[in-house]
Order: structure tokens, then C-alpha cells, then sequence
């Protein structure tokens, strides 16, 4: 099966760091709100999932969810979770350590399409 969400090294190390301080987390690509459409990282009882968030998978350990109708538009997009230095302007928890999650993208081949991982939808955390 295809990932959906892939991951860097840099960004896994983020998370672990984050991990120390908060313990389990999740990511929610944000829609627009904030920081345009940055990757969001919360613990996972600072957010609640919604009953029209999509689960695209797991990365490091997170589950990496969005809206359904962002899905919509980024269904054919293999997503890589990476960061960078600077400070984003969301409430992401990683904005005190002087870096932001940021998302490259790539679109799937045909062949890819046929054999992803499967999403769900909704669910609570």
C-alpha cells in the first residue's frame, strides 16, 4: 500500500521533542485559518476531531487528519510532513521551538492511485 503522508527526518525529530513536553499528538492540516494551509500539530487532547475530518494516516507514531473537503482537492496528493526554521503564525506546538511543520507535496501516479492506503473518516481522540 501507498502512504499518503510521508514524513522527514527533521520532522520526526520535532515531534520527538514535542513528545517530551506533551506527550501523544496529532496533526490537523489546517484550512486556511491561521497560516494558510499549514500542517497543525496539537496534542491530541487540545483538538477535537470532527465527524468530517479525514484520517489520511500515520506519521512518526501521529495521526495526520483534514477536513473532507480539503480532501476533495488534495486526494491525489502524496503529502511529506517536513519543517523548517522561522515561526508559523498558528498555534501549532512546535511555534515556541522556532520552527514550523510545513507540507511538500507531489501527485500520485496512476499506478500509485490504485494501491493507497485507505482514509477514514470522523472519530474521536
Amino acid at each position: 500500500m501507498v502512504a499518503r503522508v510521508l514524513i522527514t527526518d527533521a520532522a520526526k525529530a520535532i515531534i520527538d521533542q514535542l513528545r517530551e513536553e506533551h506527550g501523544e499528538l496529532l496533526f490537523h492540516q489546517s484550512g486556511g485559518c491561521c497560516d494558510g494551509s499549514s500542517p497543525m500539530c496539537f496534542p491530541i487532547h487540545d483538538f477535537k476531531i470532527g465527524s468530517h475530518d479525514v484520517l489520511l494516516g500515520r506519521v512518526h507514531g501521529c495521526d495526520f487528519y483534514m477536513s473532507d473537503f480539503q480532501f476533495e482537492y488534495w486526494q491525489h496528493t502524496q503529502l511529506t510532513l517536513d519543517v523548517v526554521p522561522g515561526r508559523g503564525a498558528s498555534f501549532s506546538a512546535e511555534i515556541p521551538l522556532g520552527v514550523r511543520f510545513l507540507i511538500r507535496s507531489r501527485l500520485f501516479t496512476e499506478e500509485e492511485l490504485q494501491n493507497l492506503e485507505p482514509v477514514s473518516v470522523g472519530g474521536a481522540v
